[in-house]
């Protein structure tokens, strides 16, 4: 077979499916906008202005009564109106086209938002009369894979929704929704006010893993579409043959740099998610079975270690009983908290009251000295 017919032949190699696939891709493509209307897209939603910080900050008190009243209805409210995308979205573009300005603009613009949100949901929970820390908070301090799963295919979306001919809008508020970015600094400023690193510090890095993969996810559609490099790296206008091959070697170690950093990033919530895990296996030590863990075990055992250094385990399940010759079974639900040496009677009130936070239907909490 000749060279010719041997490439004419490669395209029915694919078959049915390599076909639909690639001819899929080209409908993407053939289906972007201009790539001046993508880069107005993304780069407009990063401009800081009076109104835009004005909802930022309306956006960030609904937030806040949302998590301190467990009204879920009042954070997607503030999800929905929430303006942090257009930065995160407008980093993806800069590290996608390599235009270094914009990076460093859409940065310093997102952590000025950081700054003003956190202070604003922090001087909202000093005030506010409702001290509890609620199942909303708590959701929102405890980052997993699953968050990092949730934002890689929310910046999906968002990348190519920005990119299509239509009008994205609709499609960008259900982005906002599912990536969440607004409740983890919301909750942020809540650790800030209460003073509790054990809240702030795992919601404001599972805020940056939001970050880091929607920018990510969203770089890689920009990447698939050939959105064009900024190659005058002078800014003269004309672009040189050594602009253009270093624009080409700027990218490609600035990616390769990327991609490490976010694995690394990444490394913290796998960690999480592998005691989660385990946490809600089902086991069976012949008394008590683990359940799944709607009582909040992972982040309860985290609280309860920085109080009680000597913890070993928390556990909660389901005990069966059944009275002597009688078939009826009564089930209690038993937290079971083990340490090393006896737990003095003020500090078992303090961890009970902070067990039963995440827990409060639970019908007794059991010491136990390992």
């Amino acid at each position: 077979m000749s060279g010719s017919e041997g490439a004419r032949a490669r395209p029915g190699a694919l078959g049915p499916l390599g076909r639909a696939l690639r001819g899929l891709f080209d409908d993407v493509r053939k289906g972007r906008a201009s790539f001046d209307t993508i880069r107005e897209r993304f780069v407009s939603g990063s401009r800081l202005d009076g109104p835009h910080l004005c909802i930022l900050i309306v956006a960030m008190l609904i937030a806040s009564v949302g998590l301190n009243t467990d009204s879920t209805e009042a954070v997607i409210g503030a999800m929905l109106i929430c303006p942090l995308m257009g930065s995160v979205l407008a980093i993806s573009y800069s590290v996608a086209t390599m235009d270094r300005r914009l990076l460093r603009d859409a940065i310093l613009g997102l952590m000025v938002q950081v700054v003003i949100c956190l202070a604003t949901s922090a001087l909202y929970f000093v005030v506010s009369p409702l001290s509890n820390q609620t199942n909303e908070l708590v959701a929102n301090s405890s980052p997993t894979v699953w968050d990092i799963l949730v934002a890689l295919a929310g910046g999906f979306a968002g990348g190519l929704g920005n990119s299509r001919r239509q009008e994205p809008a609709t499609l960008i508020a259900g982005v906002a929704v599912a990536t969440a970015l607004m409740p983890p600094l919301c909750a942020a400023g809540y650790g800030i006010a209460a003073r509790d690193l054990v809240t702030f510090l795992p919601a404001l890095y599972e805020f940056v893993i939001n970050v880091v993969f929607i920018s990510l996810a969203a770089e890689v559609v920009l990447v698939l579409l050939r959105v064009p490099l900024l190659r005058d790296l002078n800014g003269d206008g004309v672009v040189t043959a050594e602009e253009s091959h270093e624009a080409t070697r700027r990218s490609r170690r600035m990616k390769a740099r990327l991609a490490v950093a976010t694995l690394l990033l990444a490394v913290p919530a796998v960690f999480v998610s592998s005691n989660v895990v385990r946490d809600t296996m089902t086991q069976n030590d012949g008394s008590v079975f683990q359940k799944t863990d709607q009582f909040g075990v992972g982040v309860t055992t985290r609280e309860l270690s920085v109080i009680c250094p000597d913890l070993v385990s928390y556990r909660v399940g389901v005990e069966r009983e059944s009275a002597p010759g009688s078939k009826a079974v009564t089930e209690r639900t038993v937290a079971t908290v083990t340490t090393h040496e006896d737990v003095p009677a003020g500090l078992k009130t303090q961890m009970e009251a902070l067990i039963r936070i995440h827990a409060p239907h639970l019908d007794s909490v059991r010491f136990v000295v390992s």
